[in-house]
């Protein structure tokens, strides 16, 4: 699998009763998968992961699976505190025909890097999946320094991508990428694409994030593989506004937006999580006019 690309981060969609919306889940894959994505994520830290029982986790596997229907790969969120727990998952992962699966490491009460590398050590050694190892301190409270992260691609042969989401990202980015010995895997960016542009240009080999116009981030990331930096930038600033507004503490903002664009029946966030306020549905409303003055945002839109 090449992991070069945009890897949309899909929003798991509820009914209105907090049960999962397996029709707009699938509609939302099909969407996707209809732009040229180069792959899905499902089960992410903004999918609501940690609010998902088991069984219902293997439901969305396996919609995921099913409505890619080989058009794109599906990466599956498999991290868990118990290092037994995430083979587990990644194992669920592998049965319903999953292509990869995204890792993180969890915190533990004394800091310990060798732990860490052990933890992604012996998932490897299941030989499930080939990993995407997520560097993301914001949620898992875990700073992986980059020698650990440059030993984890010269070491084990499953770790087949870097999410880089630690700050400063490109400043990250470009010491990855720069770091790699003999062995050499792409990095992608994340964190809702807030510093995408400056990550591609030092380096980034795509997106793995979450944003409600995945066709912004492939326009933008085609530019900048192709050198075309000026485009990459002008893309970028055209759409920051979204990109800074979406980006906003929880995931309410964004299933929103997909909901006002015909994606998901309803923007229900699972409890504890909150609803958006009316009041900031009313600024994206209005972000949005302003970005996309008179554009039918229910359709692929032309970035």
């Amino acid at each position: 699998m090449n992991f070069c690309g945009v890897f949309p981060i899909l929003a798991t969609p509820f009914n209105a009763d907090g049960s999962l919306d397996l029709e707009s889940f699938d509609r939302l894959v099909r969407f996707n998968a209809g732009l040229g994505v180069d792959g899905v994520t499902v089960l992410g830290v903004l999918g609501e992961s940690n609010r998902m029982l088991d069984r219902e986790r293997e439901a969305l596997i396996a919609q995921a699976v099913a409505a890619a229907g080989g058009r794109t790969r599906v990466i599956v969120g498999a991290s868990h505190p118990g290092t037994e727990a995430t083979i587990g998952l990644c194992r669920m992962a592998q049965e319903l025909g999953a292509d990869a699966v995204m890792v993180a490491p969890s915190a533990e009460p004394v800091p310990n890097e060798g732990r860490v590398f052990d933890y992604f050590q012996k998932i490897a050694a299941a030989g499930l999946l080939p990993i995407v190892a997520q560097d993301h301190p914001a949620s898992t409270q875990v700073h992986m320094s980059l020698p650990l992260l440059l030993r984890l691609v010269a070491e084990i042969p499953a770790i087949a991508c870097i999410k880089e989401e630690g700050v400063p990202t490109p400043v990250r980015v470009a010491a990855l990428k720069q770091g790699m010995g003999e062995r050499r895997v792409p990095v992608l960016t994340g964190l809702g694409a807030l510093y995408g542009y400056f990550d591609l240009l030092v380096g980034a080999d795509g997106f793995n994030t979450g944003f409600a116009f995945p066709e912004v981030l492939l326009a933008i990331n085609r530019a900048a593989q192709a050198g075309d930096h000026a485009e990459s930038f002008r893309l970028y600033a055209k759409y920051l506004p979204l990109l800074v507004f979406e980006q906003q503490p929880g995931v309410a903002v964004r299933k929103e937006l997909l909901r006002m664009r015909g994606l998901l029946r309803t923007p229900h966030v699972r409890h504890p999580g909150a609803a958006i306020a009316e009041s900031a549905a009313a600024q994206l409303r209005d972000v949005v006019a302003r970005v996309l003055p008179g554009v039918d945002i229910t359709r692929a839109i032309v970035p």
